[in-house]
């Protein structure tokens, strides 16, 4: 890690961190690659099946080994070089992306939805493994103090490739062919191989190895059941990804049924909530001493329902557009937000395992609510499906907040972790 400055903006402090604007660039790059890989394999199943139900199993299968993996992962991340695991994941995501392009390239005719389906479930496994020590990895790179600043920036980069990937992949999709939209997504994750190559995580003093893995697991549940914030965040967390989130999946058919529009522009509002999250991540990048974390959380998760929900009812795309852009605003505050407290409201030698059960809840609360949306949306309409998963976040958003301490207390900092974790 290297020293603090104390002259100039925060961001040019955190900037200022070679290894830190490498991991920077690597969110970038693999946002992007992985959010064009999206649009164009739910674009793809959503022109051969013509059905909401299977465009709903994209993201299904994309998060199911989630919640199988992220708890071993986040053990694996206190254990084990984080630099190495970064690698091996990227090494993996690259080939994984290679084989599907050799499927798409020369047997297209022979492809069927579960093709697809296997592909996307390896892809969510491999980011399972990564995404606990990637977070944490940032934690060690520029510490504790410079936190909420690089979440911020990471967030900002993951942004920016969020925004882009859609909107590359849309047009390609409208120019050229499915391969060679594919294509993209193999350069950009070989570029990207390159990039983790060269990153330097500093070492983290790690969990003894002679305590076993269930064991160590239950430590960390353990910790976060007796701690009323982190049971507050990881509630929220479920709801979000249950019942507000799957709509992204969707917007092709909203788009393409509903708002009469081609694949450029489904990808150009795939990206628009991108807008909205970069503008509030630079401001939060740029904040000072927050001391209630939780209100940023809770304010952006209700805006991302409430705009969610006369997004599905808006009749024209210049709206819509600017709603899900609306809705990235709020997004903001959650996702940074949501790494910020479980880091800082969890002792060291456990935040790996931490950000595992969090990965933990996201798995748990996406493929159920793709799943359902989509399952609703066959039976009745996707906009009162939309309707009636947003209704039951905000209602059930109530009981959380009144039981735990997410809005009502700063965040303090938690005593060392016991040796035996």
């Amino acid at each position: 890690m290297e020293p603090e400055h104390r002259a100039g903006s925060p961001i040019s402090a955190v900037l200022r961190n070679a290894d830190f604007r490498i991991i920077w660039w690597v969110g970038t790059l693999h946002e992007f690659a992985r959010r064009m890989e999206l649009l164009i394999l739910s674009w793809l199943i959503l022109q051969v099946t013509d059905s909401y139900f299977q465009l709903g199993l994209v993201l299904v299968f994309n998060n199911l080994p989630r919640p199988l993996l992220s708890l071993f992962s986040g053990l694996l991340a206190d254990r084990v070089s984080r630099h190495r695991i970064l690698f091996v994941a990227q090494l993996m995501k690259t080939l994984t992306v290679a084989i599907i392009l050799s499927v798409i390239a020369f047997d297209f005719e022979l492809l069927r939805p579960w093709h697809v389906y296997s592909a996307i479930a390896v892809q969510g496994a491999i980011k399972s493994l990564e995404d606990p020590s990637r977070r944490t990895a940032i934690m060690d790179i520029v510490g504790e103090r410079r936190l909420v600043n690089a979440l911020s920036l990471d967030v900002i980069s993951n942004t920016a490739g969020k925004m882009a990937g859609p909107l590359l992949g849309g047009v390609l999709l409208d120019t050229v062919d499915f391969a060679g939209a594919y294509l993209v997504v193999l350069a950009v994750n070989t570029l990207n191989l390159g990039m983790v190559a060269r990153l330097r995580v500093p070492l983290q003093q790690t969990g003894r190895l002679e305590v076993s893995a269930l064991r160590s697991l239950g430590v960390a549940i353990a910790y976060a059941v007796r701690s009323p914030m982190l049971m507050g965040l990881l509630s929220v967390t479920i709801l979000m990804n249950a019942l507000a989130f799957p709509v992204q999946q969707f917007i092709p058919a909203i788009g393409r049924d509903h708002l009469g529009v081609g694949a450029t522009l489904v990808g150009l509002l795939v990206a628009a909530e991108g807008f909205g999250q970069l503008a509030g991540a630079g401001l939060m990048s740029s904040t000072r001493g927050i001391r209630f974390h939780g209100r940023f959380f809770v304010a952006g998760s209700v805006a991302v329902l409430v705009l969610t929900l006369i997004f599905a009812w808006s009749p024209w795309y210049a709206l819509a557009f600017a709603l899900r852009a609306l809705g990235g605003l709020g997004q903001s505050g959650f996702s940074t937000m949501q790494s910020a407290i479980t880091m800082l409201a969890t002792p060291q030698g456990m935040r790996g395992r931490m950000m595992g059960l969090l990965s933990f809840c996201i798995g748990v609360g996406t493929p159920l609510g793709g799943l359902e949306i989509g399952a609703l949306a066959t039976v009745f309409t996707i906009q009162g499906a939309i309707s009636a998963n947003v209704v039951v976040g905000l209602l059930s958003m109530i009981p959380v907040l009144a039981l735990t301490p997410l809005i009502s207390r700063p965040l303090t900092q938690p005593a060392p972790a016991v040796s035996k974790t």
